[in-house]
Parts: C-alpha cells; structure tokens; sequence
C-alpha cells in the first residue's frame, strides 16, 4: 500500500509539473484586480494629490467596467505607500525598502508615480528592473535617469517618465528670462535654489546653456539645504549685487517664505522660476497676500485650467468635484491621473498582463492627454513642448495683485501679458 501511495503521489506530482509547465502559473491562478502600486512620499503636497489623481483615473475606469484585457475586463486596485525618500534626512536605502515591499507583498502589475527625488529614482531602477514592473513617473525628474536607461535600454526599458524632466524645465525657464530681456531688457540674474539633484541640474543647465550663451551676467547664487526657512540674506545680496530678476528653483514648503520676503523687503529684482508652495490657489491665501507680481512655473497643464486646452480645464475641475477642493500642486498631479490611463491603454493593446508585452504597448502611446499629446521619446520620456496639439506642455503663470493666476507663457495658451511689481523697474 505504502508503494502504491507513493506511486499515485508520483502520478499527481507528474500531472501537476505538466500543466505548470503547458499553463504557467500566472495564468492558471488568473488575478481578480490589476494592481497598480504607488510608492512615493506621500506627506508632501504632490506626492498626496497625486495618489488623489489615480484614485479620481481609477474611479473612472472602473466605473465603466474596468481595463479590457484580453476577452474580459478586470478592474483596477491601488496599493500606495509612503516612501519618506522627500523627508529630510531620509536616506535612499530607506526608500528603497518601500518600493521593492510593495512590489514583493502587493504583487503589483505596475507602478505609478513613484519616488519624488531624483536620487531615490537612479537608485530604484535596478530594483524595478530586477522584478520587470513597468513604472510610470511623475515627480521625480532629473535627467539622468534617462541617460542610464540608454546605457542600456534593455534592462531599464520598464522605467517611464510622464512628468517634466529637467531639461524641459530648463525650456520653458528660457523662454521665459528670452520674454523678460526683450519686454523690460532685463539681462542681470541672481539664483537661488534648494540642494536636491532636480534644482542644482537646473540652475547649472540655465548657466551653461543659456546665460553664458545669451549675455546675461550671473551676480550670485545661493544653495539652501532642504527645510531652510529664512532667505533674507540672499535677498540682500540681490539687493547689493543690483539684480533685475531672481531665479528661484525649490520644491520644499518653508520656500514660499522667500517670496514673502521678497515682497515684504520690495527687492528691486523680478522673481521667477519654480516655487513649489506658490503653485497652487491656496498659495494666496496661506503667504497672506504677499505674492502679487511674482512669476511660477506649472510643470504639466491640468495642473492649473487652461480656457484654451479643454482636456485641461476638464480635468482640473473634475478634480475639484472629486475632492471638493483645487488641485494645489504645480508639478505630479496631471501625469499622475494620464499615466492610469496610460497604463490602462497599453494593457488592451498588448492583452496581457506580462510586463514585457505592456512596455512594448506603451512605447507606442500617441494621443491627446490632458496635458497636451502624449508620446514617448527612445528613452521612454513623454515629450514636452509649446503647443498642447503637439507636445505635452507646461506653463508660467503671472500672480496678480488680486489673487489670481494668469498664464503668460507659452504663446499658445497665454492669457495675458506679464506686468512689474511696483518696486521693480524696467531697465529699457
């Protein structure tokens, strides 16, 4: 009896191995959800209310049945969780650990979002690599996750990027200090940025490539460590080194402070750049006021409504309703909410789950977002530009005296002209 038990355990064991092998596992143990995990540091404003954009995409999608694949439809289910990697102090390890658990214990089909500093992201691409999870960014934004990817595309070709990248930034900056010169013949810059990878590539980028190419003489530059919270100083020295604009590059909260005493000390230089805390509605409201004149940058449209992109203006209300308040973040939410839909698209058109079949899908994403068109470049970065027909796109807006938010570059969707504060004077 014992013999022949064994010889019908063999028998079963024989039958089993055959299937797993003619129906891998994947497939014979078919997934309820598509799982879509969002590791990122969600105490701070973008990485929060952009886990609220792929809620408000899930929502959507599952409303209608859910993601076609294959010859049925599956919804989809959010796993997230707080990666700390924007915290002060965190390390990168740190961080780390909280990607590859959520991809180990969710067993998540992909990712969205993802880290918010571009550090943590170089770093967590050999992990995503490592467990083939396709992974659709939108904060983190640092070029030089690109130029590893092209050092070898076949390992890393599961990273993409939604959002603005550094060099996009560095365009429309451009465009920008180029309407400045030839509007009020400004021509003399001090910067001040924070210490993160993002900014310092910014700031160098805009010295080499532009304002030693362009004439434009830089007076100064101040670095602030992250949480840093009294920028008087470096206002001085504006003041002293006789500056016609500031170019201010941070994504902390405490930086909002530093328009607020650029207002408050009336420092006779133009701010402009990218002040996170000053993105959004509530900035006027939160610096008391204090913020009238100085000029920002919205990353992605949709993250401010536009009267001349309609997809944007959608979206931007859609989110409103959802949440019964506006989107306050200028840079991670829009690209958050058209990366479920990104993904969502590329899964029909491979239909299959298997990570390989759904890069390939996303490679090939061509339509109209709401940002503007939506296409990957060779190294999986979604293409920005000037005209929402055409490129994705971001823009500069204008505070005005009373509270509001005025788009003023690019042409294509501006809305009015830029004007100088009061204590600041054009040098034509």
């Amino acid at each position: 009896m014992k013999g022949r038990a064994f010889g019908y355990l063999g028998y079963l064991m024989a039958i089993l191995v055959g299937v797993l092998f003619v129906f891998p596992t994947a497939e014979l143990y078919a997934a309820e959800n598509i799982v879509i995990g969002v590791p990122t540091s969600l105490a701070f404003l973008e990485g929060e209310e952009s886990l609220n954009c792929v809620r408000l995409a899930v929502d959507e999608i599952n409303a209608h049945g859910g993601v076609k694949v294959g010859d049925k439809k599956m919804p989809l289910k959010i796993e997230s969780i707080d990666i700390r990697d924007a915290s002060p102090g965190v390390p990168v390890p740190e961080a780390l650990l909280g990607i590859e658990k959520i991809i180990l214990e969710k067993k998540v089909n992909a990712l969205v979002v993802g880290p918010f500093r571009s550090e943590a992201l170089l770093a967590a691409m050999d992990i995503i690599a490592k467990h083939k999870v396709p992974m659709l960014g939108t904060i983190a934004m640092a070029p030089t996750s690109e130029a590893k990817l092209m050092e070898n595309p076949e390992k890393y070709k599961y990273i993409f990027r939604t959002c603005l990248n550094g060099k996009y930034l560095v365009g429309y900056l451009i465009g920008g200090m180029k309407f400045l010169n030839q509007e009020f013949g400004f021509n003399k810059v001090f910067i001040m940025n924070q210490d993160v990878a993002w900014a310092r590539g910014v700031a160098q980028l805009m010295i080499a490539n532009f304002f030693e190419k362009a004439g434009w003489t830089v007076l100064g530059q101040e670095i602030y460590p992250t949480g840093s919270s009294d920028f008087s100083a470096g206002l001085m020295k504006v003041r002293a080194e006789k500056a016609e604009v500031i170019l201010s590059i941070f994504d902390m909260p405490q930086s909002g402070i530093l328009v607020k005493q650029w207002k408050s000390m009336k420092v006779p230089a133009l701010m402009s750049g990218f002040i996170s805390p000053l993105a959004g509605p509530g900035a006027w409201k939160t610096f008391d006021g204090q913020i009238g004149g100085a000029l920002n940058s919205i990353f992605e449209l949709g993250n401010i409504p536009s009267e001349k992109y309609a997809p944007a203006k959608d979206f931007y209300y859609a989110y409103e309703k959802k949440y019964g308040k506006p989107i306050e973040a200028g840079h991670g939410p829009a690209p958050s909410y058209e990366s479920v839909y990104l993904l969502a698209e590329a899964i029909t058109r491979a239909g299959s789950l298997d990570p390989d079949k759904i890069v390939e899908a996303l490679k090939m994403t061509d339509k109209q977002g709401v940002m503007g068109r939506i296409r990957f470049s060779e190294a999986n970065q979604v293409v920005y530009g000037d005209d929402p027909k055409v490129e994705a796109l971001g823009c500069v807006y204008q505070w005005t005296e009373d509270g509001k938010r005025a788009i003023v570059y690019p042409p294509s969707i501006a809305e009015a002209k830029i004007e100088l504060p009061s204590f600041v004077k054009s040098a034509k």
